[in-house]
Formats: structure tokens, sequence, C-alpha cells
């Protein structure tokens, strides 16, 4: 791939990891709310704001961590994907989330960015993942609990 087309293509994929685009970015699902409201549980739900955004930290670290080095283990799937049910945060907690997302996320952006990123070739320790592939998982996995995030603001009445 020249390097005119992979700047294009790096472009497009920061653009899904941070733009609006079609749609409200986490950020945003995330601006202006309060502990009780990232917190609070709604009916039939099965989790919080905090615990959704603490899933996509977790997730995203996992795929970011993935595509980094071959000496990463996941965690064990669902349990190590998500808070307990009962878990809460503080504001602390919230931040902390928040901050990690976006410092993996750059984390990210850095490896696209880089040289020697092949963003088509196989990752030697994967089986048959590409980094293209894990930007685009990130996008969507984001996308999709942005949207869980937006519908519990509405249905707290907070969006």
């Amino acid at each position: 791939m020249d390097h005119t087309t992979k700047n294009g293509i790096v472009a497009e994929l920061i653009s899904l990891l941070t733009q609006a685009n079609a749609h409200v970015t986490f950020v945003d699902a995330c601006t202006d709310l309060t502990p009780a409201q990232w917190n609070q549980h709604v009916p039939e739900a099965p989790y919080t704001i905090w615990q959704l955004a603490e899933h996509v930290r977790i997730a995203q670290w996992d795929i970011v961590e993935f595509s980094l080095g071959a000496a990463h283990v996941s965690p064990d799937w669902p349990t190590g994907y998500w808070p307990a049910t009962t878990a809460t945060a503080d504001e602390a907690n919230w931040h902390r989330t928040l901050d990690q997302i976006r410092a993996d996320q750059q984390r990210f952006i850095d490896l696209l960015h880089a040289p020697d990123t092949d963003l088509l070739a196989p990752i030697p320790h994967g089986d048959g993942q590409t980094i293209l592939r894990e930007a685009m998982l990130l996008g969507d996995h984001a996308a999709y609990h942005t949207g869980e995030i937006i519908l519990l603001r509405r249905l707290l009445h907070a969006w």
C-alpha cells in the first residue's frame, strides 16, 4: 500500500474512532452526567452508564494491548470484560475510566500513524486479525455501547 493510500485510510479510521460523523461521540454521550446518573440502574437494563463505560475501557484496552504485542493476555470472557453488576463509581473512578479510554485510544492512533504499521498484514500473534480490523472493531464496539449509553440517558431524562 502506498504512503498516500495508507494516510487516507488512517485518516478515515481516526475519524471513525474520534468523530461524530453519523452519530454522537462516546465523549459527548458521557458529558455532563452526575454520579447519581452514571450509577443509576434503569429497570430491565442490565448495566449502568458507568458499567457500560468501564466495559468500553476494558475491551478497548484489551484490543490495543493485543494489537501492540504478543505478551498480552486477554481477560476471561465475559467476566473479565465487565464490572460487577453492583459496582458503582465515584467521581475519581468515573474520570479514571474516561481518561483511560482517551489514553488507550491515543495509543491506538499512534500505532496507526507508525511508519512500520502495515494495516493489512495479519498480526503475527493473532489468528488472522489485522490492525485495520482491530481499528474497525474499536469503532464498532464503541458506537454500539455509545448508543446504549444514550438510551439509558434518555430513560433517566438526562439527554
